[in-house]
């Protein structure tokens, strides 16, 4: 499932669901209730100018991207490209964020299962037990801290495939969630999907804070995320964010 089911346009050379987070929300519903287990889960991630520029620096990167089975918006400013350069306009930005709350509400009513990995220990739990505060009814199949490895690791990953989960919510950033998936999806068989999240655990903990509505809307999050963390984005974004507006410009259609 997933395999040309759903529009797409080409952002800075790369293939962006052109969803919105409802449209989204439903194909992930029907996924997970037709989709037969015991193939590899299906690998849901996302995009933003960040991902375009390191997509492009970075051979390996790019090899992980292009294994995904849907890559949403998670960037305004690839939004407001694609209504410029794009035959089809992506119809909203799909931050997982964003995503997250209608999907767990819905996934609340049709009795489906999450599991969520990653963040630190402390993170982790606050997150989870935000999302058991805000979601009652929610199936929580289980927690894990995104800090193991070795044995470890491969323990964990085999309780979670016993356990089943309908989605792994994976919380390790970029690109280590996303080689997390190509690593370890052949042996999570009976997992449904799995949802890339980037920094979603530290917004449900409360850790961290989303920007003002109006810089959402004008793509000026990466300036309030940096505002909040100068030391570890300035840098970053002073790098990737000129490098992603030329691919988005060569390379969107």
């Amino acid at each position: 499932m997933f395999a040309g089911a759903f529009p797409t346009v080409t952002i800075g050379g790369m293939p962006i669901a052109a969803l919105s987070i409802g449209e989204t929300v439903a194909m992930m519903l029907r996924a997970a209730r037709e989709r037969p287990r015991g193939y590899r889960p299906l690998y849901l991630t996302s995009a933003n100018g960040e991902v375009v520029s390191r997509y492009h620096d970075d051979p390996a990167i790019a090899t992980l991207f292009d294994q995904a089975d849907m890559i949403n918006a998670d960037g305004q400013p690839l939004v407001m490209a694609s209504r410029i350069l794009c035959d089809q306009p992506l119809p909203e930005r799909v931050a997982t964020t964003d995503l997250f709350e209608p999907m767990a509400a819905a996934a609340s009513r049709e009795g489906l299962s999450f599991y969520f990995f990653g963040a630190t220990e402390e993170e982790n739990r606050k997150a989870v037990a935000t999302v058991r505060e805000r979601f009652p009814r929610l199936r929580i199949a289980g927690r894990s801290h995104g800090f193991l490895r070795g044995e470890e690791l491969a323990r964990k990953i085999e309780e979670i495939d016993a356990l089943a989960p309908d989605i792994l919510w994976l919380a390790l950033g970029v690109p280590r969630e996303q080689a997390f998936v190509v690593a370890w999806s052949s042996r999570l068989r009976n997992v449904g999907m799995i949802k890339t999240s980037g920094g979603l655990f530290n917004f449900l903990s409360g850790t961290n804070s989303r920007a003002p509505r109006w810089m959402q809307k004008v793509g000026l999050e990466w300036a309030y995320r940096t505002w909040l963390e100068p030391r570890r984005l300035f840098w970053r974004y002073l790098v990737t964010n000129p490098k992603a507006l030329v691919h988005i410009i060569r390379r969107s259609q």
